[in-house]
């Protein structure tokens, strides 16, 4: 008996030995797009917050527990994609007047800075819209962990950042439609 507690105390030692030699290592996850949101908010004619939406957007997410600064993200939506509840409104959104989704299909984030601070976060990165690039920062919290319904690994974030569209040359209907947008990115994402 004592020599099968001697065996237990040296395995259970050898494997916290080998853990503490091979620290986790930063876990890669796909953004699951029928699980996350891309919402925008602007104002309209100086009164309301109006609220959209992209219905299509996908990229990768690298977490590292251990060193949160060396994460990385990517986010890539699809202009067309673009959800005002009006087709009307969606086919003017995608024109040269907003998005001009057929000459810059894709708005882009790309992640050049992470702070985690517990379940905070605060990530600088770079935006591209209609073939112009500036940095933004993107602050919001990670809204849990846990496993899908087919058992893999999944994590989620919410976070916020805001943009002057006149910078990306988003220049329709001035006065009608704010100058400052909020991108709301609510995301799921599957480890790979």
């Amino acid at each position: 008996m004592q020599f099968l507690r001697f065996a237990f105390s040296l395995s259970a030692a050898a494997v916290l030995a080998t853990a503490a030699l091979c620290p986790a290592r930063a876990a890669e996850y796909t953004i699951d797009n029928s699980h996350s949101s891309f919402i925008f908010k602007v104002k309209h004619l100086n009164t309301s917050n109006f609220y959209g939406r992209f219905n299509e957007g996908s990229g990768t997410i690298v977490y590292d527990e251990a060193k949160p600064a060396e994460s990385k993200v990517e986010i890539s939506i699809k202009a067309e994609s673009v959800d005002s509840n009006n087709k009307k409104r969606d086919a003017h959104i995608v024109s040269p007047d907003f998005f001009n989704a057929k000459e810059f299909p894709e708005i882009k984030f790309k992640s050049t800075a992470v702070k985690v601070e517990g379940e905070a976060f605060e990530i600088t990165g770079d935006l591209t819209a209609l073939g112009t690039t500036k940095p933004v920062t993107l602050k919001g919290q990670i809204t849990g962990k846990g496993k899908n319904m087919g058992g893999k690994e999944i994590i989620g974030g919410e976070g916020t950042f805001t943009f002057k569209r006149s910078e990306f040359g988003i220049k329709g209907v001035p006065g009608g439609v704010g100058e400052e947008v909020t991108i709301i990115v609510s995301i799921e994402a599957i480890k790979k």
